[in-house]
């Protein structure tokens, strides 16, 4: 019932890369409009796959920035991956004055320890679970002063507004015939503090509420179900201290479902099944070093590990802990990432929280190289 159709998705798009490129011919020398992308390439190896070890394309990306002396502002990302292409963000907004902006179109959701809960290419659990880095079709309040963070935000739903596509960059519920459920309204708070100088702290709370359609329909003898909600709560720490980072999270979700313990999300063309109640917890050290070898100039090395915690038939928690470093050289940046998973989507289980009869540890080495412009 709250679904974005695809050609409004579109018509939005187009809308925005007008208006930035109209606004960029009529007003004053001081506006600006930045284009630049991204191509990296992607190195990686499993312990429980066949036939693998080899170099390929990863991706082709587009970004557009505007903003104004007005006020207005826009953005846009756009990706190309070998398998699919996708939207990462595209959203128009507003600064009312140094304080507070409003942004209306794909943008960011605001929870949790942003703009990531994680150093790694691989992100941590959070963004496999919907729940870091992901981008919805809405509308997003913020307010910054005085060490303080405010934001609201409504969508609508997710990017697409269409459940049953499966390529996209953001981890959103997924409509299977097993799990036949679409995100349809969302509701978005987050305060945050910072205090301290030389110690300083960012301590935080997000609150997310989320409405889910049924719909069953395209499917014969789909699961039985009907409309529902999910609550998700997170408190988050972040320490930076010198070269030094600290960032701890904690995270309830629940996503109230009466037949069933389990929902699918879906992302990167794949759909998978999640633990559908479960506490996640984040704890990530980071160590920024400069350095002078050659065209390096700066490494950060980190140890980010996540833990979903998972009760009841069928369930059991997944672990994943990533080992690395990011390499800075001019304009290109690389990972070197030792990912550890134990039964986690992505490093070798069949989803996160879940029991199909594997639950043991795998490991993956991937090594990313980007050129960004």
């Amino acid at each position: 019932m709250f679904s974005f159709k695809k050609n409004v998705l579109a018509t939005s798009l187009i809308a925005a890369f007008t208006l930035m490129s109209s606004s960029a011919q009529a007003v004053s020398i001081n506006d600006e409009l930045d284009i630049g992308g991204a191509v990296r390439v992607n190195y990686g190896w499993q312990d429980y796959a066949d036939g693998n070890g080899t170099l390929e394309f990863e991706l082709f990306r587009a970004d557009v920035n505007y903003k104004s002396d007005s006020g207005l502002f826009a953005s846009a990302q756009y990706r190309w991956y070998e398998y699919m292409d996708v939207v990462h963000h595209a959203y128009m907004g507003y600064q009312f004055d140094e304080n507070q902006k409003v942004q209306v179109g794909v943008t960011q959701v605001p929870f949790g320890v942003m703009p990531v809960a994680s150093h790694s290419f691989w992100f941590g659990a959070t963004y496999y679970l919907g729940l870091e880095d992901d981008y919805d079709a809405g509308i997003h309040y913020q307010y910054q002063g005085n060490g303080w963070r405010y934001d609201a935000a409504y969508f609508v739903n997710d990017e697409y507004g269409d459940g049953s596509r499966f390529d996209r960059y953001s981890f959103d519920v997924g409509t299977t015939k097993d799990s036949p459920y679409q995100e349809a309204g969302q509701l978005n708070l987050r305060i945050e503090k910072t205090i301290g100088d030389e110690f300083k702290s960012k301590l935080g709370a997000s609150f997310q509420y989320s409405n889910l359609e049924y719909v069953p329909d395209g499917f014969e003898n789909a699961a039985e179900g009907e409309d529902t909600t999910s609550i998700t709560a997170a408190v988050h720490w972040q320490l930076d201290w010198q070269q030094w980072q600290l960032q701890t999270q904690y995270i309830h979700y629940d996503y109230d479902l009466d037949n069933s313990n389990r929902i699918t999300l879906a992302a990167f063309a794949a759909p998978f099944d999640i633990a559908a109640k479960a506490d996640v917890v984040t704890l990530n050290l980071s160590r920024q070093i400069d350095v002078d070898w050659g065209p390096i100039s700066q490494l950060n090395c980190y140890n980010d590990y996540s833990q979903v915690v998972a009760s009841g038939e069928g369930l059991d928690d997944s672990i994943q802990n990533v080992t690395g470093c990011m390499i800075a050289a001019g304009k290109f940046y690389s990972y070197v990432d030792w990912i550890a998973g134990k039964n986690m989507w992505f490093a070798g289980g069949d989803g996160i929280g879940i029991d199909n009869g594997d639950t043991a540890w795998h490991s993956r080495l991937n090594i990313n190289v980007g050129f960004y412009f």
